[in-house]
């Protein structure tokens, strides 16, 4: 194909007139280069991956470990040469699985990534100096991988103004004693229409690792549900994307309108040899079970009587999105005559309930990487449009986790000291407070006694006077960011006295304080 291809350019020169040029051109492809004569179907991964560099910038699509191209993964850990790589993915697999086996093999220098999670080896790794970590909110992530596929090389976005991450205090590499030996860069920041966003840069990588459902020999992929999450955003990004497809099928057999990634972006396609996996197994329970995950004794009192409360929260019609644990649990206590659209930021509108046993898929799961199911008239997409639509103000109403509440609405709910998980996609839920209701649900004190809600929040900030209401197992609070907390419902058999105690921020009392539903 190549000489053909040379020739014709060659014959073309005769041809001083540039449109009787361009016409032979084009007449000349049309009969050399046909459809049937591309086949970007590689023989093996090894194949594919054979011409990667030391040093590479590798973007590797997957959530959790849905959507994972671990095949390629593989590949690449069987080539002990190929080392020094930046990788950005969302997070990086487990111990022992997905791009976990990359770390412990000591193959990636640098992660961009927007969660640790419980991958042990990778907070270890990063925390002694052996790996390098930028930290990025995982809406922002998905944006920058997006924009670098765009041809855009920079984008203001509101999510993290505020934090760390707009101040250049999230560290960035450490050395072996756990002191930090290098700080991210501030951001440059600009106000749009009276609303504060920060810069951030878009990511070029040279390769992407992709996994598919179907791809088609032209290159054409469908992904599957959850498993799109970042693989659309990222294989559209590098020099050289390469796709791993559980089903390799003949162009025209992906319907058109069902293209997720259109061939112009793929260069290789191998054949997917490893089976899907689930992180995280999750079932529906018995009737009246649900009450159990929230713990024993005191405990599961108290965390029934916040997420009951929270469930209040839901209208009619109303989409929202809930963090993992209590806010998840909330949605079991909604009313039966009150329809929500759940929003999964992974990719998913139309969040459903646990699966029962046996009907678990590996391609549908939630933000906490738990299986759950589709309800009718579902859609999923990928995390890009997600967060897009999260910080276009879509989502009427969030509800999260919180360490600490400050009088003026901050929230912190990604790090406590002495534990890294990361920012997840925390920042960008909160960063457009004015088109969506931020609801935290905790517990009042901490494990020690201590209050978390408080006048000036200690922990680094998820988000700077984005909450609007906070539902404790003592009472609820409204908060104003100009004029602070004012204490509407109060729990039964709770005093204001009491509650005064162990909130360590002032806070008015409604003239009509209602008992807590």
């Amino acid at each position: 194909m190549p000489s053909q291809v040379a020739t014709c350019l060659r014959l073309a020169r005769q041809f001083s007139n540039p449109a009787q040029h361009q016409r032979f051109i084009a007449r000349a492809f049309s009969s050399s280069v046909r459809r049937s004569d591309i086949n970007k179907v590689y023989p093996s991964a090894e194949a594919a991956v054979k011409d990667m560099k030391s040093g590479t910038t590798l973007l590797a699509g997957g959530f959790g470990l849905c959507g994972v191209p671990d095949t390629l993964i593989d590949a690449v850990l069987k080539n002990p040469s190929i080392n020094d790589l930046t990788v950005v993915s969302n997070n990086a697999g487990i111990d022992g699985a997905g791009l976990g086996l990359l770390l412990e093999s000591k193959q990636i220098s640098k992660m961009i990534a927007s969660y640790v999670g419980e991958n042990k080896t990778f907070e270890r790794m990063y925390v002694t100096g052996q790996i390098d970590l930028e930290l990025s909110p995982q809406g922002t992530l998905a944006e920058r991988c997006r924009a670098g596929g765009a041809g855009i090389p920079a984008f203001y976005t509101p999510a993290a103004f505020g934090t760390v991450v707009q101040f250049g205090q999230v560290p960035l590499r450490h050395n072996p004693d756990g002191t930090v030996a290098k700080y991210s860069e501030p951001r440059d920041t600009k106000v749009f229409d009276g609303k504060s966003y920060i810069m951030e840069e878009a990511i070029k990588a040279d390769y992407a690792f992709v996994k598919a459902w179907k791809a088609d020999r032209l290159g054409n992929c469908l992904f599957r549900h959850t498993a799109n999450n970042f693989n659309g955003a990222m294989g559209r990004n590098a020099k050289m994307t390469i796709v791993e497809a559980e089903h390799i099928v003949e162009p025209g057999e992906i319907d058109p309108a069902a293209v997720h990634l259109p061939g112009i972006y793929v260069k290789r396609v191998i054949q997917s040899t490893f089976p899907t996996q689930i992180e995280k197994y999750t079932y529906a329970k018995e009737e009246g079970a649900d009450t159990a995950a929230l713990g024993k004794g005191e405990t599961a009192n108290k965390r029934e009587r916040i997420v009951r409360r929270a469930a209040k929260e839901f209208k009619n019609g109303m989409y929202a999105n809930l963090g993992i644990g209590m806010p998840v649990l909330a949605s079991n206590f909604v009313d039966p005559s009150i329809e929500v659209v759940l929003q999964s930021e992974n990719g998913v509108l139309g969040l459903g309930p646990y699966p029962k046993k046996g009907e678990e898929d590996p391609d549908v799961i939630n933000a906490g990487k738990e299986t759950v199911t589709l309800k009718a008239g579902a859609s999923c997409f990928g995390s890009d449009e997600s967060f897009a639509m999260i910080r276009a103000g879509r989502v009427d109403m969030t509800v999260l986790g919180a360490m600490q509440v400050s009088a003026k609405g901050d929230l912190a709910n990604w790090m406590v000291p002495g534990k890294i998980k990361g920012f997840g996609g925390a920042m960008d839920l909160v960063s457009n407070p004015s088109a969506t209701r931020v609801v935290v649900t905790m517990e009042h004190t901490d494990k020690k006694g201590n209050p978390k809600i408080v006048k000036t929040c200690e922990f680094p900030l998820t988000g700077p006077a984005c909450v609007s209401r906070i539902i404790t197992e003592l009472g609820v609070f409204d908060v104003d960011t100009t004029s602070g907390l004012t204490l509407i419902e109060i729990a039964d058999g709770v005093t204001v006295d009491e509650i005064k105690a162990k909130t360590d921020a002032p806070f008015k009392v409604a003239d009509d304080l209602k008992p807590m539903l």
